[in-house]
Order: structure tokens, then sequence, then C-alpha cells
């Protein structure tokens, strides 16, 4: 089997570790840093922190809070309008996916103008992207790992996946201590998301044996953590372990992609707003019966069930009805589906049809 191994991100990792966001900056020479921070963010006095660090080294720093929670390509001009007006040499994201997604996006509009549709799929872009830093404030998207972005097109609400070896942050910073203060439906809902990355990774079609053992490790972690950060977020340790976690499993998708479960959550998304996490929570386990792959014991021995047990614990919904999803729109979504860029990496071929006996086992 051939395949390759790219790790172009240096990871800083450890309680306090963001304290060092300054230095880091510093040596990557950033001078006029663009900073995406979420009103969260701003609001806990992160953006603050993070903006004292870089002055401290002599960096100017800007701040950039107006995006909303899931971006689109819109939000996407609006941050690269702001950082050209600035004339920034070098980005820094900080906050969940959407922070770290928006910064990326901003990247490839400020570098290479045109719009976010022209980017989809990967290497779509010439010259040179500005360096950037991510620091995930949630154990999620694992986008800190990945050299994708996730963008709605603000026309048609279709989500898309743009990718380019510079859209990798040159440096993550991992700090536990950053997640303690999130929300317990947000750490519900991004801690099932990163789960949902480490299962569809290990079985897609483009899995490899050494993404195969970052799922793996990823799912280990995941597992292990997941509960006890919703008895208690201040347990330093577990959320160490779902940040690490979360992170090898943004690596397994940068190596083998995703599945049915991604492309059947976005048309949710899309047509009903529906969270991403909750989408994948109602989807992710009918996905797994429906692959009936037997690799998966490999995570877990009833893997369906665990699922379904950790989704319960989370108070997570399991059903499409549960978030007054039209029963006769589902073959509507089931069509949206089948376009998904995700789908054609599931291990069992998906289409329409598959997308629609999926959305009625969820239903």
């Amino acid at each position: 089997m051939e395949f390759q191994l790219k790790l172009p991100t240096r990871v800083i990792a450890g309680a306090g570790s963001f304290s060092r966001l300054g230095e880091i900056a510093s040596e990557l020479r950033f001078r006029r840093a663009f900073l995406v921070a979420d009103r969260g963010m701003e609001a806990a006095g992160y953006a603050a922190r993070a903006a004292e660090s870089m002055r401290a080294r002599g960096i100017e720093v800007f701040s950039f809070h107006d995006f909303p929670e899931s971006p689109d390509s819109s939000a996407a001009e609006v941050a690269r309008d702001a950082a050209a007006s600035i004339r920034a040499d070098s980005i820094v994201g900080l906050g969940g996916g959407s922070s770290l997604d928006t910064a990326k996006a901003a990247n490839f509009l400020l570098t290479g103008g045109g719009h976010m549709r022209d980017y989809r799929g990967y290497g779509k872009i010439s010259g040179e992207m500005l360096p950037m830093i991510g620091v995930p404030t949630t154990a999620g998207t694992g986008s800190e790992a990945q050299s994708y972005c996730v963008i709605s097109d603000a026309d048609t609400h279709v989500k898309m996946a743009c990718g380019a070896p510079g859209a990798a942050f040159r440096a993550a910073i991992l700090d536990p201590l950053l997640l303690i203060s999130a929300p317990r439906n947000v750490i519900a809902q991004a801690g099932y998301d990163a789960i949902s990355h480490a299962v569809e990774s290990f079985v897609t079609r483009r899995r490899t044996p050494l993404s195969q053992s970052f799922s793996r490790e990823a799912w280990r972690l995941l597992d292990a953590n997941y509960l006890r950060v919703l008895r208690d977020p201040a347990d330093a340790v577990a959320q160490e372990g779902m940040q690490t976690g979360a992170f090898l499993a943004g690596l397994a998708i940068e190596h083998s992609m995703l599945g049915a479960t991604h492309a059947c959550a976005n048309p949710l998304s899309a047509n009903y707003g529906t969270a991403h996490g909750v989408a994948i929570a109602m989807l992710l386990e009918k996905v797994v019966r429906w692959n009936a792959d037997a690799r998966y014991a490999e995570l877990h021995a009833n893997l369906p069930l665990r699922l379904d047990e950790l989704a319960h614990a989370a108070g997570l919904p399991r059903r499409l009805r549960d978030r007054n999803i039209v029963e006769s729109d589902l073959p509507k979504l089931a069509s949206e589906a089948a376009q998904q860029w995700t789908g054609t990496f599931n291990p069992r071929p998906f289409d329409a049809a598959g997308a629609l006996e999926i959305y009625q086992w969820a239903y």
C-alpha cells in the first residue's frame, strides 16, 4: 500500500502552554498578526491574553470577532477585508472550529483572491499563504491538525471543504485549561463530533495503517474521557485526553477523510440549521450499523451500543423526529447527502438510496 505522511504542524501541548503564544509567534516572525477569536473568547478574556502575549514580543495585534458560530463564505469575505485593511502578515485562530476555519478561509481569500467556492477541493491556490497559529478551545473539529477549512456557501448553504498545504497551521497550541470554561452543551456536541471523526476515519476507503493508528488512539482517549469531562469540566487531565484525542482524530481525517455520517449531517445543518454535533449524534450509530463493517470491532466489541450510550449520557438527541425534521423531507435530504464529498470515502458504496435508508433508520 502506498501512502504519504504529512505532519506540517508543530504541536505545543500541556497545561499553561497558551502563555507561549507570543514566543511561538515571534519565532515564526509574526509582525502584524490578525487575531481571529469568537465573541466567547473575547468575553472570557482569552483574546486579550493572546494579544498581550504577542504584544509583549513586539508584535502588532489586530483582533477580529465579527463572524457567526457557523461561518459561511460571506463571513470569510468580511474577515478577508479586515485582514487586508491592516496589512496582516500572519494569522492566529483562537476558539472552536468556527474561529479556526474563519482564520483559514480569510487566508485563502487574502492570498488568492476570488471566492471560497474557487478553492473547493484541494490545492487550488497559487502563492504562499500567510503563516498561522491555531489555538483550539474545544475538543471537537480537529481543524488544528488539518490543511482544510470547512465553510458553507452563503448562497447554497452547502458545506465546502477547501484545502491546501498552506492552510495547515504552522503551530498548534493545545492547552487543556482553555477547555474548562466551555458550556456543557458545547463540550457535549464538540466531543461527540471528535468521536465521530475517530470512528469514521478508521474505516474509510482512504484509510492507511498510519491513519488508523491515529483513529484508534483518538477513539481510546475520547471514549475514556468524554463522560469524565461532562461530569466535571474542571478535570484538566480528562480535558487533556479529549484535546489530544480530537487532535489525533483531526490527523486521521487529514490522511483518510470521513464518510456517510458527515455526508448526511451537512444537509440537516443546511436545511434546518441543526448544530453539527447534534446532527452527528442522531446519525453516527445508524451509519455504523448501516456500514456493517467488521473493522469497527477493533474499536469496541459493540460500537453502535457504545455510541448510543455516549449520546444518551451527553443528553444529545438520537432521533431526527426529536429535532422536528419533517419526514416528507427525507428524500430531498438524501439527494443532497449523496452529493457530499465525504460520502465518496465511505466504506460501503453510498448514494441517495443509501442516504435515505440511513435517514429512515434515524427518524
